[in-house]
């Protein structure tokens, strides 16, 4: 059993991540903005998410907190005394550039603070590539208005590059993630490119890829496609 901070819990991606690690009986740390709005979101209890195929019956509890991911003292707080942390936060009312980037700087030197040396983070498949050094993002006919959110991640990303944290970016295909799609417990894991495109990714089975992550870290330093 393992002690897991998650930044971003109450997200689409979070709430899966959550469900997953405490349905394996690990302890969660659910970090949120405002921890009001969670109350029973991972069951009755607080013991586990009772959509996406899970029945509430985790044997684990989750603490749920109030953290800033782009704030170094929050981040440090969070995270002290856990195994490993996961990133699954986003913010869609700041640029994306700006979001990332000091969510990154803030997990490096928070975690590093804390002694946590294990990140596992969602990325985006648009960072991937369709050819030898050329992102999805960087195509003639790649949509501007996603361009700028891809390139937040992209920073995101330097900055961790630049840091000496053991972490893995797992990057979904780009394609809108189902919902409510019910947990399969499979996925593929891909080297740096776009993997050949299905119609759907899950959230259940991306929380699935992560907590694999977590349990056995296979993938250091890098960003990885997770996929069908």
């Amino acid at each position: 059993m393992s002690r897991i901070v998650v930044f971003g819990a109450g997200g689409r991606a979070g709430v899966r991540v959550v469900a997953e690690a405490v349905e394996r009986g690990h302890e969660v740390t659910a970090v949120v903005r405002d921890p009001g709005k969670y109350a029973g979101a991972w069951g009755p209890s607080g013991a586990g998410y009772s959509g996406a195929g899970y029945s509430g019956a985790g044997s684990s509890g989750v603490r749920v907190v109030a953290g800033d991911v782009t704030d170094l003292a929050s981040v440090a707080e969070a995270a002290a005394g856990h195994d490993a942390a996961v990133q699954v936060a986003a913010r869609l009312d700041v640029s994306s550039e700006e979001f990332y980037t000091a969510a990154a700087r803030a997990l490096v030197g928070g975690l590093g603070r804390a002694g946590v040396s294990r990140l596992v983070a969602v990325g985006i498949g648009s960072l991937l590539e369709v050819s030898a050094g050329v992102r999805l993002v960087d195509t003639p006919d790649f949509p501007a208005e996603a361009r700028a959110f891809s390139l937040g991640h992209a920073a995101e990303l330097e900055v961790f590059e630049k840091s000496g944290l053991d972490w893995v970016v797992l990057a979904p295909p780009p394609v809108l993630l189902d919902e409510s799609a019910s947990r399969t417990g499979r996925y593929r894991i891909g080297g740096g490119a776009v993997p050949a495109l299905e119609p759907v990714f899950s959230f259940a089975d991306l929380g699935v890829a992560v907590v694999d992550e977590v349990e056995h870290p296979r993938h250091h330093r890098v960003q990885v496609a997770v996929s069908y």
